[in-house]
């Protein structure tokens, strides 16, 4: 198999190769079969003219496009394996001669992975700011905080409205003495202080008792999203029905019971000490990796194809536009919703597709640099910590992984080892 390249540009290659005769002709004849019943040949039924007969009244360049599109992406694979290109586009083809005797010479333009140099003592020597751990006793009256108010309950109360209450409300909105639409409700539920009313509709009902009738005036906001009602002064008479406060469950040995399996108080507090600790524990070291990895890239020169970007940007918006599905919504409708376009999506997640590719591109040179190696015990634990995560048998999982995967997996190690490199070395500022 012939075949050549010559760098054209920046990580731009323009390859030259040739589909020989015998894989051509092999072409043809699956283009023949494909096409023979859609070719109206006079003396012929559909299907049963002769692949020769066809030729000599059509030409024979009538199945070249087909034969050509059926051989050559594999040949073209063959190709860039051979040539031990690491491309990263798609090729852009041309035909540059089709031949019965020498087969079809091809021209294929492409990007390739940017060959990256991470000098040691950048990535030796990267910078933090570490973060602290401790846990105060203020943040774990927090977590208590939030276990308690979700154990909650209502309870009515014979006073005046307070700042915090749940006020429960009818109220219809006049402009001009006249009710507009989408002002009016009834038995609504309202927590004074929730800013969920525009103005200071809540702060007008303090002090206020059961049975009350008010007349609440405030202006509309001039951005406020219905236009027609933008800017104007209104005017809500409003009943108060009820005045709810939220009880707190007390704070004991039954309440640690209720929300948790330990049998004390002080038990129940160890235990979210713990857990915070490994939330502050986990998020530290994620900062930490972030912050390196950002300071190794900032003085690490290297130049991406464009489309390495844009097809993370591909990736990603594919993720969120699945989750969103899952909660089921297309993502068109959430985007019209959000008022966002596909466009402006996928500027939201550039930045961070460019840190997410050039942040891998150093750590395969680091890796590569420092020589790290997979062990059986390596791909071993990569593979019990997928299936957990896809709550996959891990038989199951080793099943399904093609030879690609498997190299992914790999490739995947050695990144891990290169971050967990240079978080070790790392230096504090």
């Amino acid at each position: 198999m012939s075949s050549k390249f010559e760098i054209i540009g920046d990580n731009k290659v323009k390859i030259t190769f040739v589909i020989s005769p015998d894989k051509f002709e092999e072409g043809i004849e699956l283009a023949y079969k494909k096409n023979r019943g859609k070719i109206n040949v006079d003396g012929f039924r559909k299907g049963k003219a002769t692949r020769k007969i066809i030729e000599a009244r059509f030409g024979k360049e009538i199945f070249y496009d087909d034969a050509i599109n059926a051989v050559m992406p594999e040949v073209y694979e063959a190709v860039i394996d051979k040539l031990n290109l690491k491309v990263v586009s798609r090729p852009e083809i041309d035909v540059e001669e089709i031949n019965d005797e020498t087969g079809v010479v091809l021209t294929a333009t492409v990007y390739t992975k940017p060959e990256v140099t991470v000098s040691g003592d950048v990535y030796k020597n990267a910078q933090y700011t570490p973060v602290s751990t401790e846990v105060t006793d203020d943040d774990i009256d927090a977590e208590i905080l939030k276990a308690r108010e979700q154990n909650s309950r209502m309870v009515s109360v014979e006073r005046a409205v307070a700042d915090g209450d749940i006020v429960t409300i009818d109220f219809e909105g006049f402009i001009d003495d006249e009710a507009f639409d989408g002002g009016k409700g009834e038995d609504h539920n309202l927590t004074i202080g929730s800013k969920s009313f525009i103005g200071d509709f809540e702060q007008q009902l303090i002090g206020a008792n059961v049975g009350d009738d008010l007349e609440v005036n405030v202006p509309f906001p001039q951005d406020y999203h219905a236009e027609h009602l933008a800017g104007k002064p209104a005017m809500f008479k409003v009943e108060i029905k009820d005045i709810k406060v939220k009880e707190l469950p007390e704070l004991d040995d039954d309440f640690a019971q209720d929300v948790s399996e330990f049998d004390t108080l002080e038990a129940y507090k160890n235990s979210i000490k713990e857990k915070l600790t490994e939330n502050k524990e986990n998020e530290a070291k994620s900062k930490k990796e972030d912050e390196v990895l950002s300071y190794i890239i900032e003085n690490t020169p290297m130049n991406v194809p464009e489309v390495m970007i844009e097809n993370q940007v591909d990736q990603m918006v594919n993720d969120f536009a699945n989750q969103i599905r899952m909660q089921g919504m297309p993502v068109e409708m959430y985007l019209q919703y959000m008022g966002q376009s596909m466009a402006s999506l996928r500027d939201n997640y550039k930045a961070g597709a460019e840190k997410q590719v050039k942040g891998r591109l150093v750590l395969e040179a680091i890796a590569n640099a420092e020589g790290f190696e997979v062990t059986e015990e390596d791909k071993e634990g990569e593979i019990v910590r997928i299936a957990e995560s896809y709550n996959m048998p891990i038989d199951k999982l080793k099943e399904i992984l093609r030879a690609q995967d498997r190299d992914g997996l790999d490739d995947d190690i050695k990144v891990n080892k290169a971050l967990d490199f240079i978080s070790e070395h790392a230096k504090v500022r």
